[in-house]
């Protein structure tokens, strides 16, 4: 692998849009991202800011890590957020432990089986662990199979719960958690 996975920083902004379109842009994004390209695209350069400053190295309520190649290209992303005791998740349901939340996951189709998910989430694994949580959580379409192999493969286990997915389609994501070795 010739990537370094490193968390983005603030200034990143361009970048983090531009990752974020790109995987917006990909055939199984409906199955993964709860935007669109179109919503994505005509958000104003502030909200880009706002949000790679909210998540950049430094920050202890959310990070996101980006795989670097040699030739500065981003090749993926993972997000990982922490979701406190007593508060609610993105699908209203109260949170009972502290925990992470992985979100965002993308890495580029010519990337695709180069071993850079499992690097990515490593790194939003080793983030969470080093912030005291006991468990990282991700939630996955139903028919996102390539997806689902993907976190199983780096140790992510079905906890049986599942959600639907908004706008009432009847779907369901599917709730896949790593506990703290």
């Amino acid at each position: 692998m010739n990537h370094v996975i490193r968390s983005i920083r603030a200034e990143e902004w361009a970048e983090v849009k531009a990752l974020r379109l790109a995987a917006l842009q990909d055939p199984l994004a409906p199955l993964a991202f709860l935007e669109t390209y179109e919503e994505a695209a005509v958000r104003a350069d502030a909200y880009w800011r706002e949000r790679a400053a909210g998540a950049a190295a430094g920050t202890t309520e959310r990070q996101q890590f980006i795989a670097e190649g040699t030739d500065g290209e981003w090749a993926g992303s993972v997000t990982v957020l922490v979701e406190a005791a007593g508060g609610t998740d993105p699908f209203g349901h109260a949170v009972e432990q502290a925990q992470g939340h992985v979100v965002g996951v993308f890495v580029r189709p010519e990337q695709r089986g180069s071993g850079l998910i499992g690097a990515l989430l490593d790194a939003a694994l080793e983030w969470s662990w080093g912030r005291g949580l006991e468990r990282v959580r991700l939630f996955v379409h139903e028919r996102n199979s390539r997806a689902a192999a993907a976190y199983r493969k780096v140790g992510f286990v079905a906890s049986g719960a599942t959600v639907p997915v908004p706008g009432g389609s009847g779907e369901r994501e599917l709730e896949l958690v790593f506990k703290r070795p």
